[in-house]
């Protein structure tokens, strides 16, 4: 079962993508080609350390379980 928080992350990964992407193609249409590359690895970085949050709380609840 998916939960509340789980449809809100894909929400919000979601929306990155689409603002990235928007983005890029203004970028790239306006001849500012290094612009757009940077835009998309920022929209990059932003959503990989939101999944490195999760991640570790996903460790954090293993640990927990474990008792480690």
């Amino acid at each position: 079962m998916v939960t509340a928080v789980e449809v809100d992350l894909i929400f919000r990964i979601a929306a990155i993508g689409i603002i990235v992407a928007v983005l890029n193609q203004l970028l790239i249409r306006s001849g500012r080609e290094e612009q757009a590359m940077m835009t998309t690895l920022a929209g990059l970085i932003v959503v990989l350390m939101m999944i490195i949050n999760e991640i570790n709380a996903l460790f954090e609840a293993i640990k927990n379980v474990f008792q480690l």
